[in-house]
């Protein structure tokens, strides 16, 4: 017995997966499902690994689900620019149900598609970039003679009074470290505001905090753009440009293009086994 594994939906002209498109989540080839005037592009995954409890311990379980989730994305990737990339993990009891949820939910899918027709998906993170404004802060100090300003060491010379003057630099420290990351956010609110307006949609993800990032410097923009073919090197340059324009400040970091995960919210019915 097996499952259906539902990795995108396609208009019904878009033909079958090419021999070549790589394996899905277990090995399979997909294959695509009609109905509707629609595609799902879909995968034989094997029972009783799939079933509903069988699957919500692969989802608990790193060793399979990274591997998984690449898999996922390189079969959605070889359809992308025609089809709705579905989330990781919808599975359904057999083809039929496909099939159901195609025709219930026809002009859905229709909409979602004509919005995302011929347009990707593009990542802006902004990071502050404490190392590098530091040693922009320095350097300035240096050439101005005054590295005290630099480093925050700045007040009352360590005369009789050295615990006072260690509390007084700590807080000009504190204060500068509040300054820079006030000064960072504003920018990284610039910097959205700019690509927004270079996108046909774009939308704000929470910032992932430094155990996922393997950044310690707070993430202030997590932000996913939603861009026509037509102007995505427009968009790339665009994104070169305020790099160069916040630095020292912000680290930005540009990933694309991808299917448009964050611009299609599909709905899925009531066919899990």
């Amino acid at each position: 017995m097996t499952y259906t594994w539902l990795y995108a939906v396609a208009p019904a002209d878009t033909g079958a997966p090419p021999p070549d498109t790589p394996g899905g989540v277990a090995g399979e080839h997909p294959r695509t499902v009609g109905a509707g005037g629609l595609l799902a592009v879909v995968g034989s995954v094997p029972d009783p690994d799939f079933d509903a409890e069988a699957l919500q311990r692969r989802l608990r379980d790193p060793q399979w689900l990274e591997p998984a989730v690449r898999a996922h994305h390189r079969v959605v990737s070889a359809t992308a620019g025609r089809a709705l990339p579905v989330r990781f993990g919808t599975v359904y009891r057999d083809d039929d149900r496909v099939r159901a949820l195609l025709t219930a939910h026809a002009d859905a899918f229709r909409t979602a598609l004509a919005r995302v027709a011929d347009r990707t998906e593009w990542g802006v993170k902004a990071h502050l970039d404490k190392a590098h404004l530091d040693k922009a802060r320095l350097d300035e100090a240096r050439a101005n003679a005054d590295p005290a300003a630099a480093t925050g060491t700045g007040g009352p010379p360590d005369d009789d009074r050295p615990g006072t003057a260690y509390l007084l630099r700590r807080r000009a420290a504190r204060d500068r470290d509040t300054r820079d990351l006030s000064d960072a956010a504003a920018r990284a609110r610039q910097v959205h505001l700019a690509l927004t307006g270079l996108a046909d949609h774009s939308t704000e993800h929470p910032p992932q905090p430094p155990e996922a990032t393997g950044v310690r410097d707070p993430m202030l923009l997590n932000g996913s753009y939603l861009v026509h073919r037509s102007r995505e090197a427009g968009f790339a340059r665009a994104v070169r440009g305020l790099r160069e324009q916040h630095a020292p400040v912000l680290r930005l970091e540009l990933t694309g293009p991808w299917p448009p995960y964050s611009f299609v919210d599909l709905p899925t019915g009531d066919g899990a086994p």
